[in-house]
């Protein structure tokens, strides 16, 4: 049985009320089978990243697939644009996090060609990166030059973890919502993460809680044009706690969505979030600041 929220919704069973978005606490949930599944999958997951993490180390560019055309795919692809047909067209940027590359996206570029985007590219940042700022503007110059390849004026940006902090800096501070339609972030530590305190290097003393560029986020961004989804877990290993990885700036009215029982490495392969992704750029899902909850 299946909810009537539009193409591609999630199971009924899947969907929980909204505001039941704050993690489940207690040592009994750390035995529920959910959790207990979604750990085994996210060993699995980072084994088989480190593999192919190798293969991911070089810049890839924006090759556009001639033969994926919305017209040409099954009609519970062609659902995804039918609200607006040129959806699909708009090129998708996909930003890793940190100490990563575009492999932990292999998944996720599959799926999007399936459904139908026709455009998508990964942007490797420099392992050396050691200020968000920094690397926000070198995204805002190869989203440039994304726009100057395809002739396209907006983009679409997915990033995973620190990806997603740099897109959003960009967006919200460097007036990159003039060129981004739609930015959905994937276990971003929108609050910081207590784990930051371990390494103190300039790049991850910016990740802790309270830290300068996360106050520097909280300013006010009227205008904002971007429309925002912070996709986020309770099982995430790495944002702590975990309900950092909500967006819920008064300015950007951003759509929270919480996955339970979904490991850090896996958020970006995971089914499920994949769906939501393809709908969330395909414009299918409503806009505006809510939460959701996703068993």
């Amino acid at each position: 049985m299946r909810l009537s929220t539009g193409p591609g919704s999630l199971p009924e069973s899947h969907i929980a009320a909204v505001g039941e978005g704050a993690p489940r606490g207690g040592l009994r949930a750390l035995c529920t089978r959910t959790t207990v599944t979604g750990g085994i999958t996210e060993l699995a997951w980072v084994g088989a990243h480190l593999l192919l993490y190798p293969f991911g180390t070089g810049t890839e560019e924006l090759r556009p697939d001639p033969r994926i055309r919305p017209g040409e795919l099954p009609p519970a692809v062609r659902a995804l644009f039918a609200a607006d047909p040129l959806a699909a067209r708009i090129p998708v940027m996909l930003v890793h996090g940190l100490v990563d590359n575009r492999s932990v996206f292999s998944v996720m570029r599959r799926g999007l060609r399936r459904r139908g985007f026709t455009q998508i590219c990964s942007w490797n940042y420099s392992p050396l990166l050691s200020d968000v700022a920094r690397g926000a503007a070198d995204l805002g110059r190869r989203i440039e030059e994304i726009c100057e390849q395809t002739g396209h004026e907006r983009v679409h940006v997915v990033g995973h973890s620190l990806g997603g902090l740099i897109a959003r800096y960009h967006v919200q501070r460097q007036g990159g919502d003039r060129r981004v339609e739609s930015l959905v972030t994937l276990g971003t530590p929108h609050r910081g993460s207590v784990l930051a305190h371990v390494l103190p290097t300039p790049l991850v003393r910016q990740l802790r809680p309270g830290s300068p560029v996360l106050r520097e986020l909280e300013q006010p961004a009227a205008g904002c044009s971007t429309r925002m989804t912070a996709i986020y877990s309770d099982l995430d290993q790495v944002v702590v706690p975990t309900n950092s990885g909500r967006c819920d700036h008064p300015d950007l009215q951003a759509r929270n969505l919480l996955f339970r029982g979904i490991g850090h490495m896996s958020l970006p392969r995971h089914g499920g979030v994949v769906d939501e992704v393809a709908a969330t750029l395909a414009g299918v899902r409503g806009s505006g600041r809510h939460s959701t909850a996703v068993a």
